[in-house]
């Protein structure tokens, strides 16, 4: 709660903070006093907004009070020695404080209690704290940007290709792994491909993968 702050404006209006909103502004609004030779209070301005209750002297502005709902304990209309008044209760954090307002007709006076409960369960229910923020997703690049389709596709592409370089015979690496000296001399066999003699080919491979040597 605060009092005497700057919370009016040259202009009288209220000095609205952020994600404020001002949703009613009651004239005529008496703050009454426990001093004995102030019996009728101060006359002033009673304006309610989404997330505070003030209250300010229609004759000196820097006399006023802000209660916000997050202060805010009760709200209700009771009987005074000033008879039927707002009646409006803070926290024990905030000090206990007990202010009493006077407006007339009776009534008037239940509208305003009434819309002072209601704003107040709107923000217990969803509270404002003044603070905004925003969250932020970065984009990737244009480039980086892969349809998932063709990048699946091509995952596929490579793994089929590894697959065939990992099991594919190469004739050039089997006959120069085996050497020359030492090793057993395979008969000579006529080759209907070629028409000729030619030494046995070794076992698992062809004529035709002889020609086929691999550099990659």
């Amino acid at each position: 709660m605060k009092m005497r702050g700057s919370l009016i404006d040259e202009n009288e209006n209220l000095r609205i903070l952020p994600l404020e909103e001002q949703c009613d502004k009651f004239d005529g609004a008496w703050n009454l006093s426990s001093d004995q030779a102030n019996l009728q209070g101060n006359l002033g301005v009673l304006i309610a907004t989404n997330i505070r209750v003030v209250w300010y002297a229609s004759m000196n502005s820097s006399h006023n009070v802000s209660i916000p709902y997050l202060q805010l304990r009760s709200c209700r209309v009771r009987d005074s020695r000033f008879g039927y008044a707002l009646v409006i209760e803070t926290s024990v954090q905030s000090g206990e404080y007990i202010l009493g307002f006077r407006i007339d007709p009776e009534d008037r006076l239940e509208i305003v209690c009434k819309t002072i409960q209601a704003l107040h369960a709107a923000y217990l229910a969803s509270p404002i704290f003044g603070v905004q923020y925003r969250r932020e997703i970065q984009k990737l690049p244009q480039e980086q940007i892969v349809n998932v389709e063709d990048a699946t596709a091509a995952e596929q592409d490579d793994t089929e290709e590894e697959k065939q370089q990992q099991t594919r015979i190469d004739a050039f690496a089997a006959y120069f792994s085996e050497g020359t000296e030492g090793s057993d001399k395979r008969p000579i066999t006529y080759s209907e491909t070629l028409g000729v003699a030619v030494e046995q080919i070794k076992h698992g491979f062809t004529i035709e993968d002889l020609w086929c040597i691999h550099n990659d």
